[in-house]
């Protein structure tokens, strides 16, 4: 199988194998049944440009297409200065800022992340709906991935899910760690129903997070930590769970005249494109403020 791109709503891809009929060449991509069933009834499954029937057997060098419309959303957009780290026809990486929402909620209705892309999006004529594939605290900075088409985000959504995504962060916690390195092993649930905060317990989900120590300073300790879950608050809950709470973290720790945010970035993140299916590797910068924040307690 070869990609080829010839229109920008459309993925093509060159069939290559033999004796594969359509549906069936689509399952090895790891299109999802559910899209599937929704591009074949809307007839935006298409082989060298026209709308063919599941069972037709493909041939060596047939073009098969997934046809991705433009689309229409309603996030009002919103001016803002994006760190883009990365852009393409299926993709765009944002370095987020911190003490920024993601998403508008009920208590957050305008300057969110979506409304900054929502005004990117229409200065530069992308007709697409905002597909956040990953989310970040409002209060933790780092890499945001946004897919462009529906697409790209199932297949990047899969490998979220699959936990085959590599992700790493750098967090300035509390204390300091003796160990070169560790492995948290701990279930994660709520505290309360209504609650917001989580904690250790053995009805959660499980959660495995291994960290190494990157430096260490007076009374604290810089340390690069690798989640192998996505549970919501996992590295802040497990660093707590081991006597070194994020510094600054206002939930789990306490308030820190020193920043005004959870010291948390999400630095480092590996994955396979959703289209090409190359590896691809995004960096994003220590913040400004964990900067600062190091230089005050390295002294």
């Amino acid at each position: 199988m070869k990609f080829s791109k010839d229109s920008k709503n459309h993925i093509n891809f060159t069939y290559s194998n033999e004796n594969l009929n359509l549906q069936d060449f689509l399952n090895t991509i790891e299109l999802s049944g559910r899209m599937f069933r929704r591009l074949y009834r809307e007839k935006k499954i298409l082989v060298n440009g026209k709308f063919q029937r599941k069972g037709i057997i493909l041939k060596k060098g047939d073009i098969v297409s997934l046809v991705m419309d433009d689309e229409i959303e309603n996030i009002e957009p919103k001016k803002m200065n994006l760190d883009i780290i990365y852009e393409d026809d299926d993709l765009l990486i944002i370095n987020k800022e911190p003490n920024i929402v993601v998403h508008p909620t009920k208590s957050h209705q305008t300057n969110t992340l979506s409304n900054g892309i929502a005004y990117y999006y229409k200065e530069k004529n992308i007709k697409k709906k905002i597909r956040f594939v990953n989310r970040l605290d409002m209060d933790t900075t780092g890499i945001v991935i946004i897919a462009k088409n529906s697409f790209a985000h199932q297949q990047m959504a899969l490998q979220f899910e699959n936990n085959t995504v590599e992700k790493k962060y750098l967090a300035i916690v509390q204390g300091l760690i003796k160990e070169d390195k560790g492995t948290i092993d701990s279930p994660i649930g709520r505290e309360e129903d209504k609650s917001i905060k989580k904690v250790i317990t053995e009805n959660g989900q499980n959660a495995l997070t291994k960290f190494k120590v990157v430096s260490r300073f007076r009374e604290a300790t810089l340390v690069e930590v690798r989640i192998y879950t996505g549970r919501s608050h996992q590295i802040r809950v497990h660093m707590n769970s081991i006597g070194h709470p994020i510094i600054g973290d206002s939930l789990y720790n306490e308030q820190s005249n020193l920043i005004s945010r959870q010291a948390l970035h999400s630095y480092y993140l590996k994955a396979k494109h959703p289209r090409t299916k190359e590896t691809i590797e995004f960096k994003a910068p220590m913040p400004f403020d964990m900067v600062e924040l190091i230089n005050l307690i390295k002294v």
